[in-house]
């Protein structure tokens, strides 16, 4: 039987490149020793197919095949888009519609 494959969710930091975006994914551990909590981060490449996301978005991420030298997931979907966005959005909508 094959293992599920691993979700995770984080914070889109890089959209520069077509179809690439960064993503960073935190997580909280155990210091063996000291048994403090410590936050750890990683980048991680995402496939977007369609270029939906962008920096400041939450999102949640599945792990796929390899896809090119560094990409090892693919986007799921968008979970919170980034709260500046959202903001030029409505403005921009209200003003059209007030037209």
């Amino acid at each position: 039987m094959r293992g599920r494959r691993k979700v995770l969710r984080g914070v889109v930091v890089s959209d520069k490149m077509n179809k690439t975006r960064v993503v960073m994914v935190y997580r909280i551990v155990e210091h063996p020793k000291y048994h403090k909590y410590i936050k750890k981060r990683k980048k991680i490449y995402v496939h977007d197919e369609n270029n939906e996301s962008k920096v400041g978005d939450f999102v949640e991420v599945m792990e796929t095949r390899p896809l090119s030298k560094l990409k090892r997931w693919r986007l799921v979907r968008i979970i919170k888009k980034a709260p500046v966005l959202e903001e030029i959005e409505r403005e921009v909508i209200g003003h059209e519609e007030s037209s």
